[in-house]
């Protein structure tokens, strides 16, 4: 039996869509909300630990796993969650949540390069300018955000931050890539809670050093609330949904609009200024997902993946 993908949005798709995109946006600014008394390193577990209580009131969710699927499971605790939702708040350390928005609107280029090494198959001449064209417009936007490195010699925080976004958005890349056998198997509710469950196992050992370094208010607790109910719990079970329906080129479309999203939230509540390169940047990549969001022969190799038993 072969995954059926629709050819065009419904209007469920394209709900689901907006959905991602607000959680999705808003995440940075919960984020960088969340650091402001929190360390980084205590923000992977509450997300994760938050996100499985609320997975668990959804139903059939309890259904157990095979045996035989649990090391994958606890890879995709550790790649599609534990690093990069500790990645992020280390970046926000030194990047804005607006800038961190618009590095994450380059999930789909970065998508599209992983899934094409993964299955070993070359995409089309549209498909590969559509990377390169992504991959310019993240240059373009990281550009300001980055110092010339310091008198003393040592690398600024900044470049950091650079490289803990773009590493964790190849995180997600992998982890989608990694989940695809598990997804046509079983619901998204049920397959995201294991997974998270998995990710607070990892993320443990990380919370504990960083409590003690942590303070405590009501808008970093409802902050990180906010983030593992919607951010994770519920946003991720949304984004399996939408995946399996659409397949995973162009279940990454509600990345186009989170950029916009976490720039006006952090103009907002956070006085954040982006530099005129950066939007221009911004602009770039969006152009290029929607590129990527075209099916081409790669996408219909993986829509006619067969279930794994």
């Amino acid at each position: 039996m072969f995954q059926q993908i629709q050819r065009r949005f419904s209007r469920a798709d394209w709900g689901l869509s907006a959905f991602l995109a607000v959680t999705w946006g808003a995440s940075f600014l919960f984020i960088a909300i969340a650091i402001d008394d929190l360390d980084p390193a205590v923000v992977p577990f509450g997300r994760a630990l938050i996100g499985t209580m609320a997975l668990a009131c959804f139903p059939n969710v309890w259904r157990s796993i095979p045996r035989r699927h649990w090391t994958r499971i606890a890879v995709l605790g550790l790649v599609w969650m534990t690093i990069p939702f500790l990645l992020f708040p280390l970046a926000e350390r030194s990047v804005t949540s607006g800038v961190a928005g618009m590095i994450n609107g380059g999930l789909p280029v970065v998508m599209a390069f992983v899934t094409a090494i993964w299955v070993r198959r070359v995409p089309s001449k549209q498909r590969i300018a559509a990377v390169l064209l992504g991959f310019t417009g993240i240059s373009v936007i990281a550009l300001p955000a980055i110092r010339e490195v310091s008198t003393t010699g040592g690398a600024v925080a900044d470049v950091r931050g650079i490289f803990y976004l773009l590493a964790a958005v190849t995180c997600y890349a992998c982890g989608a890539n990694i989940a695809r056998p598990l997804q046509s198997n079983y619901p998204p509710a049920n397959l995201l809670m294991h997974v998270q469950f998995a990710a607070t196992l990892w993320a443990l050992p990380f919370a504990i050093g960083g409590l003690e370094r942590s303070t405590f208010s009501w808008s970093s607790i409802g902050a990180l609330v906010a983030l593992g109910v919607l951010g994770t719990g519920v946003a991720f079970v949304a984004f399996g949904t939408l995946l399996e329906r659409t397949g995973i080129s162009r279940a990454m479309i509600p990345t186009y609009f989170t950029p916009i999203i976490g720039l006006v939230l952090g103009a907002t509540f956070r006085g954040e200024r982006v530099a005129s390169l950066s939007l221009l940047g911004m602009c770039i990549v969006i152009t290029s997902a929607w590129m990527t969001s075209k099916p081409d022969e790669l996408d219909v190799t993986l829509s006619m993946t067969p279930k794994s038993e």
